[in-house]
C-alpha cells in the first residue's frame, strides 16, 4: 500500500516552490515546471522519495533508533511537537542551540539542571529553603531551559537520525549532523542543496498543511519502526536495545495507524495540467 497518494500532496499543496528568482540550480532535476513565477516540483519524484525517507526511518527505528524531530519556523513548530511526543520521539521546534549535537556533554548537563528544577514546588516556599524572590528566579530559569530544551529532555543519547524541515533555516542542525555522519532526512524546497540530505523529499516547507503531511508520514514510519520492534522483527540483532517503558506504553495506548485505501477515483493519478493549473500562492 502506498505511504500517500499524488492526490493528497496536491490538497498539501507539497508541489509549490518558491518563486523563480529564489532557487538553487541543483534542484532543476526536482522541479516539473514553473507556472506565473512559481516553481512546480515533480510529485512522482516526490513519491519515490518519500517511500525511500519512510523506509529508512522504519528499519532505523525497528533496530532500536531513535529519529530528532527538528523544525523551529512557525510553520513547523505545531507538527513537529504533535507529530514527535505521538510516536516518543525526541524534537526541537523552538530555537536550536549551539552544540546541541556537537557538544552533547553539555547539553546533558543542562537537561539534569531543568529535570532538578522540575522536582521543586514553586507554591511551596517554606519546604523549597528559598525565599520568594529566589523561587522566582528559578522558575523563570525552568521554563526557559523546558522551552528549547523540553523536547528532547528524554534524549539519552544521539539521535540515529534527524527529520529537517527548511534545511536552509536549520542550517547549524544540518552542519552538526554532518559533522557526526548523523544520516538527515529532510523536505527539499527549490530553494534547498540536495547534497545536505541524505534522504530527501521534494516538496513545499513553506506551507503549514504541506510540513504537517510530510511529517506526519515520517512520524508514522517511526511508528512502524516501533511496532516491528516490539514483535522482534529488526530488533533481534547485535545492536537492538530493548523498548523503554515509554515506548511499550504507547505501542499498548496506541495503535499504529495506517493510511486508508484511497478511493477509486483517486486511484488514478492526475494528469500533469492538474498540477500546473493548480492556484500559485506566495510561498515564501
Amino acid at each position: 500500500m502506498a505511504v500517500v497518494t499524488t492526490r493528497q500532496l496536491l490538497e498539501a499543496g507539497v508541489h509549490f516552490g518558491h518563486q523563480t528568482r529564489r532557487w538553487n540550480p541543483k534542484m532543476k532535476r526536482f522541479i516539473f515546471n514553473e507556472r506565473n513565477g512559481i516553481y512546480i516540483i515533480d510529485l512522482q519524484q516526490s513519491l519515490k522519495y518519500i517511500d525511500n525517507a519512510y523506509s529508512f526511518v522504519k528499519s532505523t527505528v525497528a533496530r532500536g533508533g531513535h529519529i530528532l524531530f527538528v523544525g523551529t519556523k512557525k510553520q513547523a513548530q505545531e507538527a513537529i511537537a504533535e507529530q514527535a511526543t505521538r510516536v516518543g520521539m525526541p524534537y526541537v521546534n523552538q530555537r536550536w542551540l549551539g552544540g546541541m549535537l556537537t557538544n552533547y556533554g553539555t547539553i546533558s548537563k543542562r537537561i539534569t539542571k531543568m529535570k532538578e528544577l522540575d522536582a521543586i514546588d514553586f507554591t511551596n516556599v517554606a519546604a523549597s529553603g528559598l525565599t520568594k524572590k529566589e523561587l522566582l528566579q528559578q522558575q523563570r530559569k525552568k521554563e526557559k531551559l523546558e522551552k528549547t530544551l523540553g523536547g528532547i529532555k528524554d534524549m539519552a543519547r544521539l539521535p540515529q537520525a534527524i527529520w529537517i524541515v527548511d534545511t536552509k533555516k536549520e542550517h547549524l542542525a544540518i552542519d552538526e549532523a554532518r559533522k557526526l555522519r548523523i544520516p538527515i532526512i529532510g523536505i527539499l524546497d527549490t530553494n534547498c542543496d540536495p547534497d545536505e540530505v541524505d534522504f530527501p523529499i521534494p516538496g513545499n516547507d513553506d506551507a503549514i498543511r504541506s510540513v504537517a503531511l510530510l511529517t506526519r508520514i515520517i512520524a508514522d514510519a517511526a511508528a512502524e519502526g516501533l511496532l516491528a520492534r516490539s514483535q522482534g522483527g529488526l530488533a533481534q540483532g547485535a545492536e537492538a536495545e530493548p523498548m523503554a517503558d515509554w515506548e511499550r506504553e504507547l505501542l499498548e495506548a496506541q495503535p499504529v495507524e495506517t493510511p486508508a485505501a484511497p478511493a477509486e477515483a483517486e486511484a488514478a493519478e492526475p494528469e500533469p495540467e492538474a498540477v500546473v493549473e493548480a492556484p500559485a500562492t506566495e510561498s515564501e
